[in-house]
C-alpha cells in the first residue's frame, strides 16, 4: 500500500515539475518579448505585453498538452479553452499589475512603472493560467488525459 501512495506521488510531482518547466521556458519567451518590444522598440504596453503573452501562450500549449499533461484532448477544443482561459488570465492579470504599479509614488518613473506593472501581472497570469489549465484546459475528459504516462 505504501508504494502505491509513493507511485501516486512521484506522478502528481513528475506533472507539477513538468509544468514548472513549461512555465519557465513560455515566462522567457512571453517576458523577453514583452521587454523587448516594451523597451527597445518603444510600443506600448497593451501592445507589448498582448504580443509576449501570445507567444508565450502558444508556446505554453504545445507543451502543455504533449508534455506536461500529456493529453489527447482534441485539438480544436484543446485550443478554444485554452486561449479562452489566456484572454481571461491576460486581462485580469495585467490589468490589476498596471494598477498596482500605477499605485506607486509619483517619485517612480514611468518606464520603470511600466517595467513594474508587466512583472507584476506575469506573476498573476502565471497563477491564474494554472488554474485555467489545470481544472479547465486540460482536464480529464473521459480519459483524455493519460494517467499511466504521467
Amino acid at each position: 500500500m505504501n508504494g502505491q501512495v509513493l507511485k501516486n506521488y512521484l506522478k502528481h510531482t513528475n506533472s507539477f515539475i513538468r509544468f514548472l518547466l513549461v512555465g519557465m521556458v513560455n515566462t522567457g519567451v512571453g517576458l523577453s518579448i514583452m521587454l523587448f518590444l516594451m523597451n527597445v522598440l518603444e510600443l506600448s504596453y497593451w501592445i507589448s505585453t498582448f504580443f509576449g503573452n501570445g507567444m508565450g501562450a502558444v508556446t505554453s500549449f504545445l507543451l502543455n498538452r504533449t508534455f506536461t499533461f500529456r493529453s489527447d484532448i482534441d485539438w480544436r477544443r484543446g485550443v478554444a479553452r485554452f486561449f479562452c482561459v489566456i484572454l481571461i488570465c491576460y486581462s485580469a492579470a495585467y490589468s490589476l499589475g498596471q494598477a498596482i504599479a500605477e499605485s506607486l509614488e509619483a517619485s517612480v518613473h514611468f518606464s520603470i512603472q511600466q517595467n513594474v506593472a508587466v512583472l507584476i501581472g506575469t506573476i498573476f497570469y502565471t497563477l491564474l493560467n494554472y488554474i485555467g489549465q489545470k481544472y479547465f484546459v486540460f482536464k480529464s475528459n473521459l480519459g483524455t488525459i493519460q494517467e499511466g504516462r504521467n
